[in-house]
């Protein structure tokens, strides 16, 4: 059967189909040592893990080890497609240096031990905490990679049982503006559109989204209609030259940090225009005449000049979008991580809301997630939300959280907002947080200014416990190692972007003594013997359907609503979008139709934020706004960096992502396919920066910020000038188990500065002021990725190929395979 090197082309063979009609179907697998489908004894339903796509697919297993994967074709979100994370990643499964016993520290190192005396140590040193500071010393910072069940017993642990304020996740890198944006436009979490809008917009606009490496098979999906009849117009917002820009009928490229002058000058042009739909803004929404003052001191002209775009760009951006009959949003990092992330992500929402571009097909806004179950940390509470979007402000929320908990009221602290990430590291560094729980993420890496972090995780007064599958960065500063069972040797739901709820069973048995996260969590509960208040325990389940059957409780009549949800109908088929309830049995395709928002002020999940400050409102406040629980349309000023270029630091420095890598490497850097194709990091400048100072394509760099260095190698790419980018996934090491290498800073954020969105919280990673240097001519190109965003402008570095380890099946809908 004919293969395609899917590294080479990484997504895939196009299946063209015009506006209206059905995605085709094109099943790609990809199984290891040459074997065929007829070689495996069984599959196991699941979706991806590497991204947050949440595309279906079937684990193949041979003598009970994973080989393989393939698409679902009957599912919603991909029709049978994969991206090369989902081909190859699961390869990391198999690695010989998985995590296998508990580890604790013993004069100054780690070593193995069995599972009780470890628990002992971690429960043993929690309960000293709590009788002695009390719960403020105990925090929990887990991840986007864990299953529902995971996450609402967790926040079950933490908010009731032990009664912490500090749990955050590593969400609050990637996805924290998403759910800050959705609460301030409609007053509560929850995507409004829908995958499917792709099938059926004529306007597709992109901010900060590079579509095309962070969810392959969503970018396909636009690939395939504007490969069609009647395709769309595409709109993108982004300083780099990506597989996006490259497609868009209209490529902005403003200077990082000015997004909301952007933002406000598009909406300048659709309101001053009367590209409005005012029959919809009169409707069902507040806040019109304050926006449409605000935006007047944003014409083009003025925007063309702090942003340095052309103005016939933004007027030609403008025009598209306010003549768009159906209009898709997206949005995600170039916003999320940069300057203004909330106020900026917040403008996006209301261009679609002053155009009543929402509620049906091909009119949404996707504010994206940067993880696989990003969505569910936010939905089960263990991200600083309460479960099922419950209001922490409002006390009848807090009381009926407690009826399904079976605990005071008063033990669910609910006395401020729940601590976010950066501000518990603070606490930590400060002393009063002692006991940092860490699941399934790698803050070593991930977390901005890593000198500080990593002085942070080594105190000798914290005890670090870390819960992993590998020895990464931060679990060689633990105290306690816990080695986890993954994705594909546990059981459990995740949920996407577009509210799709997938089921993921156990294909194989975790290697060694490692278990799955929710037994280690259970374990956890009960030794400390957390109780409800009629003495039962307080985590009344043992296996992942009960975990799930507890969280269709607590759902319940929330916007995301489960209670219609159950493994056995998630088997089998496709993925089912929430709310799923007796009256939707189905599923939910689009919320908001017909401007029913869950905005009335006794219902909904946040009261909002000010964008400037971040201070909350309080219900009063909110009432008198939006009494009848309508959008909320808010005005946003602009307001330059907080970090400003220099004559000593005169680029402007920015992190990202490349296709072929996922968050830190733990798992995609053991996928010989993936790792190939970047194999190492690299520095992107614009051809005129490198030009001007004499450098050339895969000379030796130095970065530089006030906050430490990074070597790479030079990328010449499309990137605008007087911006440099540096992929972040790269830690201290240059193979997993390897020595970090001496004066040899490779991770991005050594650079990246301790400053965070007021509203989200969200960690400023885009606005950085670096100083670059060259320490040494190259032997060669970069070895950066040539398909991506990182595509050189010279045509002499070799393409970026994966040769035949990297070929894969594609079945395609009419029979055909290639």
């Amino acid at each position: 059967m004919p293969r395609i090197d899917r590294i080479a082309e990484p997504w895939g063979s196009r299946t063209p189909y015009g506006p209206g009609e059905t995605w085709p179907v094109r099943v790609d697998s990809y199984l290891a040592d040459g074997l065929t489908e007829d070689d495996v004894d069984r599959w196991a339903q699941s979706a991806t893990i590497l991204h947050s796509n949440g595309d279906g697919l079937d684990i193949a297993v041979k003598d009970d080890r994973i080989v393989g994967v393939r698409g679902r074709a009957v599912d919603r979100v991909n029709h049978g497609r994969l991206g090369p994370k989902d081909l190859y990643g699961w390869q990391a499964n198999n690695s010989p240096d998985r995590l296998t016993k508990p580890l604790i520290r013993r004069d100054g190192e780690l070593v193995e031990t069995d599972w009780d005396t470890a628990m002992d140590a971690v429960a043993g040193r929690c309960r000293e905490l709590l009788d002695e500071q009390g719960p403020s010393s105990i925090a929990f910072y887990t991840t986007g990679q864990l299953f529902l069940e995971e996450y609402y017993t967790l926040g079950l642990i933490a908010h009731g049982g032990i009664g912490t304020n500090h749990v955050d996740g590593n969400t609050r890198l990637c996805t924290a503006t998403a759910a800050a944006a959705l609460k301030e436009t409609f007053a509560c979490d929850g995507q409004p559109g829908s995958y499917t809008d792709i099938d059926h917009a004529d306007v597709i606009a992109l901010y900060g989204h590079n579509m095309a490496e962070t969810q392959t098979v969503l970018w396909t999906r636009i690939l395939d209609r504007l490969a069609g009849p009647n395709p769309p117009q595409v709109v993108c917002v982004d300083p780099r030259e990506t597989p996006v820009a490259r497609a868009a009928t209209v490529h902005l490229a403003p200077r990082p940090g000015t997004n909301v002058m952007l933002m406000n000058a598009l909406l300048h042009e659709i309101i001053g225009n009367g590209w409005v739909d005012r029959d919809y803004v009169d409707a069902h929404t507040v806040g019109f005449d304050e926006l449409a003052k605000r935006v007047e001191d944003y014409p083009p002209e003025v925007a063309a000049e702090v942003c340095d775009v052309p103005v016939e760009d933004i007027r030609k951006a403008a025009r598209i979008i306010g003549h768009a009959r159906r209009l898709l949003s997206t949005v995600l990092q170039g916003f999320y991580q940069s300057h203004q992330a909330t106020a900026a992500a917040v403008q996006v929402n209301n261009i679609n809301v002053v155009r009543g571009m929402l509620g049906r097909p091909g009119c949404g806004i996707l504010q994206m997630n940067g993880q696989p179950t990003a969505q569910n940390t936010r939905e089960a509470g263990a991200d600083g939300d309460l479960p099922a979007f419950r209001n922490w402000s409002n006390d009848s929320h807090i009381k009926d959280l407690a009826r399904v908990w079976n605990v005071d009221p008063m033990d669910i602290p609910h006395y401020s907002p729940p601590t976010h990430a950066m501000q518990m590291f603070r606490y930590a560094e400060e002393g009063s947080i002692r006991f940092l729980y860490v699941t399934a993420t790698n803050p070593a890496v991930s977390l901005p200014e890593l000198a500080r972090i990593r002085s942070i995780l080594a105190q000798d007064r914290l005890f670090l416990v870390v819960q992993d599958i590998f020895l990464s960065e931060t679990a060689q500063l633990a105290d306690v190692v816990l080695p986890a069972a993954t994705w594909g040797e546990k059981t459990g739901t995740f949920t996407n972007v577009d509210r799709t709820v997938h089921l993921s069973e156990k294909a194989v048995d975790p290697p060694g003594e490692a278990r799955p996260d929710l037994d280690i969590l259970i374990d956890f509960a009960h030794r400390l013997d957390l109780r409800d208040k009629d003495g039962e325990p307080l985590v009344k389940w043992s296996d992942p359907e009960g975990a799930f059957e507890g969280w269709k409780e607590c759902s319940k009549g929330r916007p995301c609503d489960y209670s219609g949800l159950s493994y056995d109908k998630l088997r089998g088929g496709s993925g089912i979008q929430w709310p799923v309830t007796e009256e939707h049995p189905d599923g939910t395709e689009h919320i908001y139709v017909d401007g029913q928002f869950w905005a009335e002020p006794s219902y909904c999940e946040s009261y909002g934020r000010d964008l400037v400050t971040g201070a909350p409102l309080d219900g009063t406040e909110y009432r008198a706004l939006n009494p009848s629980g309508r959008a909320v349309l808010k005005a946003a000023g602009y307001l330059p960096p907080h970090e400003l270029v220099s004559e000593e630091f005169p680029f402007q420095l920015i992190t990202g992502r490349t296709l072929y890598h996922f968050h830190t490497r733990t798992k995609t850097a053991r996928a010989p396919q993936l790792q190939a194709a970047a194999p190492e990091v690299w520095v992107e400048m614009a051809a005129s920066d490198a030009g001007d100072r004499g450098w050339a394509e895969g000379d030796l760099l130095e970065i530089r910020t006030p906050r430490g260095r990074v070597e790479a190698r030079l990328r010449i790419s499309g990137i605008r000038p007087g911006v440099a980018f540096l992929p972040f996934h790269y830690g201290y090491w240059d193979q997993p188990g390897g020595d970090r290498p001496d004066g040899h800073g490779r991770a991005a954020n050594e650079l990246t500065l301790t400053d965070w969105d007021p509203c989200s919280k969200q960690p400023i990673f885009k606005t950085a002021a670096a100083a670059v240097t060259r320490l040494a001519a190259g032997d060669g190109p970069s070895a950066a990725p040539t398909t991506t965003g990182s595509r050189p402008v010279s045509a002499d570095v070799p393409p970026t190929r994966g040769g035949t380890a990297a070929e894969a099946v594609e079945v395609l809908a009419q029979g055909g395979a290639r």
